[in-house]
């Protein structure tokens, strides 16, 4: 199985996927902290998170994937959403979190 078909497989079978740096206990940089509190604030607990330093080809492969060079990555029912700025921008909006009360419901 190749990357692209790993990382399909788990962006299409959970709701709420996170490509990032360490793990949400211990995010390795400041984006993927900032994406893990955004996604607490939102009342997101049930998310599966990728720990892009365990695995070289997930990390390239991830950037590939989505056609985006940074990580963190948030997919949403197989949905790239964005980016920790993005993200941040969304959450300050509003919209993050109706999409994702939405999802849910």
């Amino acid at each position: 199985m190749s990357v692209q078909d790993r990382i399909r497989d788990e962006v299409t079978s959970n709701r709420v996927v996170l490509y990032m740096k360490g793990t949400p206990q211990f995010p390795q940089c400041g984006f993927s902290a900032t994406t893990v509190e955004i996604l607490k604030r939102c009342g997101v607990t049930d998310y599966k998170a990728v720990d892009v330093l365990q695995d070289a080809e997930v990390r390239q492969g991830i950037k590939e994937y989505a056609n985006w060079p940074t990580i963190p990555q948030l997919y949403l029912n197989g949905e790239f959403i964005g980016g920790c700025d993005i993200l941040k921008e969304m959450y300050q909006a509003g919209e993050l979190q109706q999409l994702l009360a939405k999802q849910s419901a």
